[in-house]
C-alpha cells in the first residue's frame, strides 16, 4: 500500500504558499490530444528537469510539480516530506538554513522551503514526494496561462494538497546531473509551412543572424529581438493550426517561438518549426540570451 501522505488528525496532506514569487504554477505531462478541441498542451516547459525532479523525489515522471520563474517561491508543508528543487539553479533555504539544491531534501512540518531567485536559467521546478495534487481538469493538473483552464498560477496564501506518496522502501533515484543554461539558445529548425512567404535574404538572415531573448517571452511563447524578416508576399492567412514549436512570425517581422501555452490556431506565417526535443533549453533562455537558428538536418 501507499503511504496516503495524511496528517495524525486523517486529514490530507497539503502545502501553503508563503512567497508565490513573480508567477508559479503547477505542471505535469500536460494535455496532449486535445488541440482539436481547442485545448492546448501545456505542461512543463523543461520537462526533462520536472522529470528529473520528480525522479529525486521517489515520483513517477507524470507527477504534477511547481514550475517557478526567475524568483522562485517559498511553501510551508504542514506535514514532513520531501522536496527535491531542480532546473534553473537557486539558492534553497529550509527555515533560512541552506540546503542542497538538486538533491532530495526532508522539510518539517511547519518549516518553510524557500526556492530562491534563478542564479542561472528561468525556471525552477519542486518536486514533492506524493506530488502537488489538484483537481485535474481534462485529466492534467497543468495550469494554462492562456485558456485559465487547470488551476490558477499561486497566490500568497494558497494551499495545495499533496498526493500519496510512495511505500517505505520504494526505489528512489540518487543524485543526478543536471543540464546548465544554455550561454547561447541553438534552437535547430525545420523550414515551413509557410516559409515562400518569405524571401531569400529573410530566410538567410533567420538562419544566419542572431537574436535576442525578449523580457516579453512567457510560457506562450518566446519572444525574440533582432532583425526583422521581410515577407514575400502581402497579406494574412486565414487562421490555421499550430503546433509546438512553430516560428511564427508577426507583422513586426521577428520570430515568436511557440512554448506550450501556445494557441492552437494563428493567422501569422509559421516560417519554421523547432522539433520539440530542442524546447527543453529554450525554457531556462532569460531574457537578453542570444539565440540562432540553425536548419535542422533531414
Amino acid at each position: 500500500m501507499t503511504d496516503p501522505a495524511h496528517r495524525a488528525d486523517g486529514t490530507a496532506a497539503s502545502f501553503e504558499v508563503v512567497r508565490a514569487g513573480a508567477l508559479t504554477t503547477v505542471q505535469d505531462e500536460g494535455r496532449a490530444g486535445l488541440a482539436h478541441l481547442g485545448v492546448g498542451r501545456t505542461g512543463a516547459l523543461d520537462a526533462a528537469a520536472a522529470a528529473l525532479a520528480n525522479r529525486l523525489a521517489g515520483n513517477p515522471v507524470s507527477a504534477a510539480v511547481l514550475e517557478t520563474t526567475a524568483t522562485g517561491c517559498a511553501v510551508r508543508p504542514d506535514h514532513a516530506v520531501r522536496v527535491v528543487v531542480g532546473g534553473a539553479p537557486c539558492r534553497v533555504t529550509v527555515d533560512g538554513r541552506p540546503v542542497a539544491w538538486g538533491a532530495a531534501v526532508y522539510v518539517p512540518a511547519g518549516a518553510v522551503l524557500d526556492a530562491g531567485p534563478a542564479v542561472h536559467g528561468l525556471r525552477s521546478y519542486l518536486a514533492f514526494a506524493g506530488g502537488v495534487a489538484p483537481d485535474p481538469v481534462l485529466g492534467s493538473r497543468s495550469a494554462d496561462l492562456l485558456s485559465g483552464v487547470g488551476p490558477p498560477p499561486l497566490r500568497d496564501g494558497d494551499v495545495l494538497p499533496l498526493g500519496p506518496r510512495r511505500p517505505a522502501g520504494a526505489p528512489v533515484a540518487d543524485a543526478v546531473p543536471w543540464p546548465g543554461a544554455p550561454a547561447v539558445l541553438v534552437l535547430p529548425v525545420h523550414l515551413g509551412p509557410r516559409h515562400t512567404w518569405f524571401t531569400v535574404a529573410a530566410l538567410r538572415t533567420f538562419t544566419t543572424e542572431p537574436y535576442r531573448v525578449s523580457a516579453q517571452s512567457n510560457r506562450i511563447g518566446l519572444r525574440t529581438e533582432g532583425p526583422p524578416l521581410e515577407r514575400a508576399r502581402a497579406g494574412e492567412l486565414p487562421s490555421e493550426g499550430m503546433v509546438l514549436g512553430a516560428v511564427q512570425v508577426p507583422p513586426d517581422g521577428r520570430p515568436v517561438v511557440f512554448l506550450n501555452d501556445h494557441p492552437t490556431t494563428g493567422g501569422y506565417p509559421v516560417v519554421g518549426v523547432v522539433p520539440e526535443h530542442a524546447l527543453a533549453a529554450a525554457a531556462q533562455a532569460g531574457p537578453g540570451t542570444v539565440v540562432r537558428f540553425v536548419r535542422a538536418a533531414g
